[in-house]
């Protein structure tokens, strides 16, 4: 549901905006953040399951690991590309929010429904 609410909202900015606010390579970034986000919810689930007291470092590790991505994505750009550096990295870094926000959230309210449950 997030991931169809960002491309509304990037296709409606880009029709009315053109490139001035979004940057071509907006179409690699999704994705790209739709798998990242899926493999750090993934990894805390598996804590969850397997360890519940350590939950925590699972999810800082998923949360390292993306952060780890998302600056090699950044230098693998900056190395083939040098146009358009400051609003490729704005824009990743909107999306890397959004869906840290998104994770944040799915993550609390998973915790919510588990401590419901031990009460």
């Amino acid at each position: 549901m997030l991931t169809g609410l960002l491309v509304l909202v990037i296709t409606g900015l880009q029709f009315y905006t053109g490139a001035g606010l979004i940057h071509s390579y907006i179409w690699y970034m999704v994705p790209f953040f739709v798998f990242v986000t899926g493999f750090a919810h993934y990894v805390a689930l598996l804590g969850l399951k397997h360890d519940a007291t350590n939950l925590h470092a699972y999810y800082y590790t998923s949360m390292g690991v993306r952060m780890v991505f998302a600056i090699i994505a950044i230098f693998v750009y900056r190395y083939f590309h040098e146009e358009q550096i400051v609003q490729f990295v704005l824009n990743f870094f909107v999306l890397y929010f959004i869906y840290t926000g998104f994770e944040i959230y799915a993550l609390l309210s998973n915790l919510r429904r588990n401590s419901k449950k031990q009460a």
